[in-house]
């Protein structure tokens, strides 16, 4: 039997919030936006592209939003030795090309574990405790503007893929 992705409920939170607490939850919310985008569809289709020669694929978005999140959360922001997701020696788009229809369950669990080990790098700490990255000084609320605006394009994309896979547009 072929794996189906589940239905998802994306969560809502305050829009007057601290700002601890909004950037989190919309971070949380485009996670999920990820995910519903993805809600009811095989395996198969998860993994088609859409648009020869382009390697965008909705099971690739899952596999690029768990390298993203442990990049910027455990590696760089709490330096604890994480591997890469990918191999470096496969190349830096591995999470896009090598797709495999038969791996969509085991990714879509996997981001979602990633989201947890994420989320435990940042608790209790301040949104301006900072880190190096590339030599130059950054911050925490910087990992989550920028995780906000990564999520926010890629369910752009997941709404095209989605749309040619299906014909289902919207929220």
């Amino acid at each position: 039997m072929t794996w189906t992705a589940p239905a998802v409920d994306r969560p809502t939170g305050s829009l007057v919030a601290p700002e601890r607490e909004l950037l989190a939850g919309y971070l949380d919310f485009y996670r999920h936006t990820l995910l519903y985008k993805c809600a009811g569809l095989r395996g198969e289709q998860l993994a088609e592209r859409s648009a020869p020669p382009s390697t965008l694929s909705l099971l690739g978005l899952i596999r690029h939003a768990r390298k993203v999140e442990r990049i910027w959360f455990r590696i760089h922001f709490a330096d604890v030795p994480a591997s890469p997701v990918f191999d470096p020696a496969l190349g830096k788009d591995a999470d896009f090309e090598l797709i495999d229809a038969a791996d969509a369950q085991a990714s879509y669990e996997a981001l979602i574990e990633e989201w947890k080990l994420s989320d435990e790098a940042a608790a209790g700490r301040s949104l301006d405790d900072r880190f190096t990255f590339s030599g130059e000084e950054s911050s925490l609320r910087m990992i989550y503007i920028h995780l906000i605006g990564e999520y926010a394009r890629h369910c752009g994309h997941a709404d095209l893929l989605r749309e040619h896979l299906d014909g289902v547009t919207g929220a």
